[in-house]
């Protein structure tokens, strides 16, 4: 498969197998670049790219991830998730580690390393534009706007969890700046976000990018106008939400007018379902995107580059792969231990699928049976949960597998919910979604599957909510939910639903789709719906028999608390500035609350 972006080890190689090319400006040392070497050829320069996109931050290999700081997810008591569900989040601590840390989710989005990536965005556009002789107008439009694209993706990753940002825009040199020019101040919320969404459009609308790469392109995973214009669109939406378009941002009192717009506008859900809609028109709908047509398979290696999938992070198995396998899905598989147990989904979110008729369980004409509660459910409840008595076969398995996690004193399972410490998840569930079918846990980085930062579906369900906010529940809204329903087997949403109504199906539809993506933790924070469903316990599956030392009674189904912690505050709708980051430039200011 041909990919692009090479390791440091690579590059070094591929410069010493070049070395006898004049472009090289007979350099002794072929591994080490001077500065003019770097930027006289456009290979040269590609390898200062390359760098760049292989600093995308590669989610798999964290056994913490976003939905571990959600309602939809019990993860472990040694992760830094676990802190932050205490209230623990301290400005003082700038260790990043997932091991109980105390910096919240800054232990995956950090403020040190997205403005290191931020430079490296800033020097090569300087110096491409500064060397632009050295280049055809084609690579030179086609990179520089890459660059750009890649510099406002790391902002936006940081912006969602601090707010207003330095804008940087050139790379910072102590021999020709003075200390005003190199300390910048926080720019505003909504000057962050106007500077994200304005470069995004500008490449958008530059044209010089193709609107997606194929599998077995040889630019496969390099930015494209789709990825542009969804950016731009899920910013603007993020933006447009009630945690920041409001006369007070959730986080508080903001006089620095960092931590949201302080004022509200409906105007902002109009941009941003105006962009979706831009995205829909020119890409979707079968001309460049649509849904793939299996859900199950979105991630799996063979399939990268499908349909659905608008920007995502290249993984090469061995090389630069992927230890995402080790983290979650069962403990143990046919009497042998292979996962850490991580991602265990709370019955909140097992309660948010819908039975296989469209209708919630909470219908009373749902069909659901709290007694049988895994009978008629759809089809993503099957694709994507393990839960007591499901089925269980991966391609690297010799023989399938049926995973219980009842409390069975007869016939016990390792995986029985023990309520414990141990790896063996506490809900009663595991899931399945994303783990790579031909991948044996334990193996390393040993996967080749792509993280999928953006996909298709998403552009729908964020056109369908921000239509919704702006307009209502339009035919547009209905067709464009409804094409992710039916791609799960659902029927349609009902006609004639309210604003309100719609809404409701929409954050439904989101918290299902896209469960273990990363994207419930901004969905939570942006509605302002953290304070709410982050304060109270979350719940488990005990499944045990009335009977227990013969299993002649009848298997009985409870939800019942985890009794883990579940403490929220207003400030935490934000991650502070980190204070060491304060002490060495005074003029950036703290987040409310802290």
């Amino acid at each position: 498969m041909t990919r692009f972006i090479p390791l440091l080890l690579l590059a070094i190689l591929a410069l010493s197998i070049l070395s006898c090319k004049k472009e090289f400006l007979e350099n002794t040392d072929k591994t080490k670049l001077t500065d003019e070497m770097q930027w006289s050829t456009e290979g040269n320069a590609d390898l200062f790219l390359n760098d760049i996109y292989s600093a995308l931050p590669n989610y798999w290999n964290q056994p913490e991830n976003l939905d571990n700081f959600t309602d939809d997810n019990d993860a472990g008591f040694y992760y830094t998730s676990y802190n932050w569900k205490q209230g623990i989040i301290e400005a003082s601590s700038n260790d990043y580690t997932v091991w109980g840390g105390i910096t919240g989710s800054a232990d995956l989005t950090n403020w040190t390393t997205t403005f290191t990536n931020i430079r490296k965005c800033n020097t090569f556009i300087t110096e491409v534009r500064k060397n632009a002789q050295n280049f055809s107008p084609e690579w030179l439009n086609k990179r520089l706007d890459e660059a750009r694209f890649l510099r406002a993706f790391f902002y936006s990753e940081l912006w969602m969890h601090i707010g207003g940002l330095p804008i940087i825009t050139t790379p910072g040199d102590r021999r020709t700046m003075d200390s005003a020019a190199l300390y910048l101040p926080r720019s505003t919320f909504a000057e962050t976000t106007d500077f994200i969404t304005t470069q995004l459009d500008s490449v958008a609308k530059g044209g010089n990018l193709p609107p997606k790469y194929n599998k077995g392109d040889a630019d496969a995973g390099r930015a494209t106008l789709g990825a542009a214009l969804a950016l731009k669109g899920w910013v603007e939406l993020y933006a447009a939400s009630p945690a920041f378009n409001a006369a007070q941002p959730a986080a508080g009192n903001d006089p620095a007018r960092v931590a949201g717009y302080n004022n509200f506008d409906a105007q902002r859900w109009a941009k941003s379902a105006a962009t979706f809609r831009e995205f829909i028109d020119l890409y979707g709908n079968g001309k460049a995107y649509e849904l793939f047509p299996d859900p199950s398979a979105i991630w799996y290696e063979a399939n990268e580059y499908h349909s659905e999938v608008v920007w995502d992070r290249q993984v090469v198995a061995n090389t630069m792969g992927s230890s995402f396998e080790q983290y979650g899905g069962p403990v143990w598989i046919n009497g042998a231990y292979y996962t850490w147990g991580n991602y265990c989904p709370t019955q909140e979110l097992v309660d948010q699928f819908f039975m296989a008729n469209g209708k919630p369980i909470t219908d009373p004409g749902s069909g659901y049976d709290p007694q049988h509660p895994y009978v008629g459910r759809e089809k993503r409840f099957y694709d994507w949960i393990v839960y007591d008595g499901a089925p269980y076969k991966m391609t690297w398995m010799d023989k399938g597998d049926t995973i219980y996690t009842r409390i069975d004193k007869v016939r016990p399972s390792k995986n029985q919910i023990d309520f414990g410490t141990d790896d063996v998840g506490n809900t009663g569930y595991y899931f399945k979604k994303k783990l790579n079918p031909l991948v044996r846990p334990g193996g390393g980085a040993v996967s080749g599957a792509n993280f999928i930062y953006y996909r298709y579906a998403e552009v729908l369900l964020g056109y369908a909510e921000a239509q919704n906010e702006a307009v209502g529940p339009d035919a547009s809204v209905y067709n464009a939910i409804n094409q992710v329903r039916r791609r799960a087997g659902l029927p349609d949403l009902a006609p004639g639903l309210s604003q309100a109504e719609m809404r409701n199906a929409v954050y439904q539809e989101r918290r299902v789709e896209l469960c273990f993506e990363n994207k419930r933790f901004y969905d939570i924070i942006r509605w302002k719906t953290a304070s709410t469903v982050m304060n109270v316990d979350k719940h488990a599956m005990k499944i045990s028999n009335t009977s227990p030392n013969d299993n002649a009674g009848v298997w009985k189904y409870e939800i019942v608390p985890l009794n883990h912690p579940h403490v929220f505050t207003q400030k935490m709708y934000l991650n502070p500035v980190p204070q060491d980051v304060i002490d060495r430039n005074p003029r950036i200011v703290q987040n409310p609350g802290y």
